[in-house]
C-alpha cells in the first residue's frame, strides 16, 4: 500500500495563499514522487477548488477538513460531502481531536459523518487519540477502542480498505512540539490494527494508519519506517511547501 502523507491547513491560508503553497508542493515534489507514496492536502474550504485544481498532478489530491451529515437543508454554516465533491475533494476528515475537545463533537457524530462520507463516494480519514490525563491513568486502549468502534460502527464491512484510512494523533503532541516516542507509536498502531482485524476481518489489514502529532522533516523519516505507520498527517509543518516537500519525501 501507498504511504499517505497528508497536510490539514486547518483555518490559515487565504485562497492565494492556498494555491501558491499547493503550486508550490507539486513543483517541489512531483517528478521525484516515489512510486510508494500518495500526498493529500485538507485545505480550508475557501480555498479547496483552486488547491485541488493545483493538485492536479497523479498521486496528489485534496480533501475537506470537515462536513455535515445530510446533502443539503437548512444547515447555517455547514457544507455536504457532495458540495466537497463539487469543489474537488477526494477525502473528507472526521474526528480531528479540535472536533471533538475544542467543538464538542461527539464520537457518536464522528461515527455518523464517517459513515455517510464513505455512502458519498468520499475517501475518508477518521483521527483518534487519546488525552494526555487518559495517558498517563492508562486508559490509551481504552479511548482508542471506544473511538474506533463508535466511530466505525455504521461503515460498511465491505467497505474497500483504501477508501478508509485511520489517523492516530495522541491529543497532547498536536501543535505542541512532543512527539510520542517509536514505542508508544508502535503499540499505539498495533493496537489500532487489532481494532480494525475485529471490525473488517482481513481487509483491516490493508487500511492505513497514518500518526499525527507534531511531525517535522527531521522525524518524518524514523515514524514512517515503524511498523503500521501507513504514512502522517501533519498541520503545522505543512503549511510552507519546502518543509511538507521534505516530509512527503522523506
Amino acid at each position: 500500500m501507498k504511504k499517505l502523507m497528508a497536510a490539514n491547513w486547518k483555518m490559515y491560508k487565504t485562497w492565494d495563499q492556498a494555491v501558491d503553497t499547493a503550486e508550490g508542493l507539486v513543483g517541489l515534489t512531483a517528478d521525484k514522487l516515489p512510486d510508494d507514496r500518495e500526498v493529500l492536502v485538507f485545505p480550508p474550504f475557501t480555498a479547496l477548488k483552486g488547491v485541488a485544481q493545483a493538485l492536479s498532478a497523479d498521486g496528489f489530491s485534496a480533501g475537506g477538513q470537515d462536513y455535515y451529515i445530510d446533502q443539503e437543508g437548512a444547515f447555517t454554516g455547514e457544507i455536504s460531502p457532495m458540495m466537497l465533491k463539487d469543489a474537488g475533494a477526494a477525502y473528507g476528515l472526521t474526528g480531528h481531536s479540535e472536533r471533538r475537545h475544542v467543538l464538542g463533537e461527539t464520537d457518536e457524530f464522528v461515527g455518523q459523518k464517517t459513515a455517510y462520507g464513505l455512502e458519498c463516494g468520499l475517501k475518508v480519514v477518521l483521527c483518534v487519540g487519546e488525552k494526555i490525563d487518559e495517558r498517563k491513568s492508562g486508559k490509551v486502549e481504552e479511548v482508542l477502542e471506544h473511538q474506533l468502534r463508535v466511530g466505525l460502527k455504521d461503515v460498511p464491512r465491505d467497505v474497500a480498505p483504501d477508501r478508509l484510512s485511520i489517523a492516530y494523533e495522541p491529543v497532547w503532541a498536536i501543535g505542541t512540539g512532543e512527539v510520542a516516542g517509536p514505542g508508544e507509536i508502535v503499540d499505539a498502531h498495533t493496537f489500532v490494527r487489532k481494532i480494525l482485524v475485529s471490525v473488517f476481518g482481513e481487509k483491516g489489514n490493508e487500511m492505513r494508519i497514518l500518526y499525527g502529532g507534531s511531525v517535522k522533516p527531521a522525524n518524518c523519516g524514523e515514524i514512517i519506517a515503524l511498523d503500521n505507520v501507513d504514512g502522517v498527517l501533519v498541520g503545522g509543518a505543512s503549511l510552507e511547501s519546502e518543509s511538507f516537500s521534505q516530509i512527503v519525501l522523506a
